[in-house]
């Protein structure tokens, strides 16, 4: 399975932080509905049994809308689950490693820093790339930001989608026209926003402006 890049358009990354007066469950139907194109669920807390529970739950969720959901990091939940894709970082199992693992259909992303990072998660096997942080990010410890340049330059440099992640709000999106990325990455400009769905909305009107300036 080839990732298509419109999936990269929105990518909604999940956190449970932010999770209140709605379940997790609702807060990713909430993302769907106002047009997220594909849903990372992260999981950093939960034991391989509830991850996997819920797991199933958001596929079938995901599905319903025609998205594809990647799991994060955990390869065993990925593949009793079924998921559409694996997502790891480059403190994780190496794409190659993955490959071996989940088969040839499931998709698997890698998170990258250098051109360097991006042309060996290519040669492993990867379909599609994280590139960032991109600004700061109060939901994962980085040291500074990427310099747009990087992003630029991997772009340029695979064939595959790539996707920035970090920091990105509404209020930045734009910065990253004309680097070549196919879309973006959120976590809280999501799942912290009072109203999801209407967020959504927007932020896919944003990004859609900015692939395509």
């Amino acid at each position: 399975m080839k990732c298509d890049k419109k999936t990269m358009l929105l990518y909604a990354v999940t956190d449970r932080m932010w999770t209140g007066k709605q379940t997790l469950y609702q807060q990713v139907e909430a993302a769907l509905k106002g047009g997220a194109t594909c849903v990372q669920l992260r999981e950093k807390e939960l034991d391989d049994e509830a991850f996997l529970k819920e797991a199933i739950e958001i596929k079938e969720l995901c599905h319903k809308y025609n998205v594809p959901l990647f799991i994060n990091d955990n390869v065993d939940v990925a593949i009793k689950c079924k998921a559409d894709g694996i997502h790891v970082g480059q403190e994780d199992m190496a794409a190659g490693a993955v490959r071996s693992l989940v088969g040839e259909d499931m998709m698997i992303g890698v998170s990258v820093h250098t051109v360097e990072q991006a042309l060996e998660a290519v040669k492993n096997g990867a379909d599609c790339l994280g590139v960032g942080a991109m600004f700061t990010t109060s939901t994962k410890r980085v040291s500074g930001s990427l310099p747009m340049q990087t992003l630029l330059d991997i772009c340029h440099a695979v064939d595959i989608p790539v996707v920035a992640i970090g920091g990105l709000n509404k209020s930045n999106i734009a910065k990253l026209s004309k680097t070549g990325v196919d879309g973006v990455a959120l976590v809280s400009a999501i799942f912290s926003a009072d109203d999801i769905e209407n967020e959504c909305r927007e932020l896919y009107r944003i990004s859609e402006n900015m692939v395509n300036a």
